[in-house]
């Protein structure tokens, strides 16, 4: 094997199928949750949707927990669209009620899922914030109004680590079984620079080994050691060359399924993956016999999947 292998050591903690994930964060909590949620999991990914920075976060569980709606002073205007600092664009819309109610919409039912959620997936992007030069607050998303409206600036491992060590005794306080796995991010940022991408990602990393030896709920996924090591070729990186390619998702996906599931959830993970691809497939004849065949065989491995594992029934 012309790879350097990355060993992740044996995690104490495993998921099941039983269990409720949460995953906030950068590109790779989308990736994971994405994954999870097509072969049945019970996930809710990025509610608010891709956030880079460990304070954005971090003050979206807080509004989880506090189950915060928004309100016309929450958002604002800008080229004709109304959108909110705190989520990505995919909440942006011509009008404020519609842009309230996709985000109150999407709160309600996070905040709902997020009382009983046994695993958290937090994936830290970037050390870089902006803040609103107004407010003074840090924003998730600048929605491309102009830079001189944002004060930029690189997060210390001291900042991070004061904020969270407070937060995660708080959080893990109100749910002591909860279980919170971080990570960093392998997608760079090459926008900063390379050297500023290299030393926002190693802020990250040193804040995350902190938190990870203050609390023992809280574990570390090398998704961004496996990228950078084990998938360093260019081949497992997309078209802008930044990204990982999707067969780069699928192999850190496959380490992190190794990592943290069991026999019994990885057994039943491949029963429901053979079912994903059948229903994926669109027969070219839909009316046909063999078609019709095709569907019943369908709908008989769903029905025979519910009846073996009945936690299932609500989700296929």
């Amino acid at each position: 094997m012309f790879q350097t292998k990355v060993e992740i050591p044996f995690s104490e903690i495993k998921i099941s199928y039983q269990h409720r994930i949460m995953t906030l964060g950068s590109c790779f909590a989308e990736n994971i949750g994405r994954k999870m949620n097509e072969v049945y999991f019970d996930t809710v990914v990025n509610p608010f949707g891709v956030l880079y920075n460990p304070i954005s976060i971090q003050k979206s569980i807080e509004m989880l927990l506090q189950k915060k709606q928004l309100a016309d002073a929450d958002i604002f205007e800008y080229n004709s669209l109304w959108q909110s600092f705190s989520h990505s664009t995919l909440f942006t819309d011509i009008s404020a009620e519609g842009c309230l109610n996709k985000i109150n919409l999407v709160l309600n039912s996070a905040a709902d899922f997020f009382t009983k959620t046994n695993v958290l997936l937090l994936t830290f992007g970037s050390a870089w914030i902006f803040e609103d030069k107004k407010s003074g607050s840090v924003v998730s998303n600048c929605h491309k109004l102009p830079a001189s409206n944002f004060t930029r600036r690189r997060l210390e491992v001291n900042e991070i680590v004061d904020i969270y060590s407070g937060f995660l005794c708080n959080l893990l306080n109100k749910n002591p079984d909860l279980q919170i796995i971080l990570s960093v991010s392998p997608i760079r940022h090459w926008k900063d620079g390379a050297t500023e991408n290299t030393i926002s990602k190693s802020t990250l990393l040193l804040a995350v080994n902190e938190l990870q030896e203050q609390f023992e709920n809280v574990h570390y996924f090398p998704a961004y050691e496996i990228q950078m090591d084990e998938l360093r070729d260019y081949r497992f990186y997309a078209a802008d060359m930044l990204h990982p390619s999707d067969v780069a998702v699928d192999y850190i996906w496959k380490r992190f399924a190794e990592t943290y599931f069991d026999k019994e959830t990885l057994a039943i993970k491949k029963e429901l993956e053979h079912l994903a691809v059948d229903l994926a497939h669109r027969p070219l004849h839909p009316d046909s016999e063999a078609s019709q065949k095709f569907m019943e065989s369908i709908k008989a491995s769903k029905k025979k999947l519910q009846s073996k594992y009945p936690f299932l029934i609500k989700r296929l």
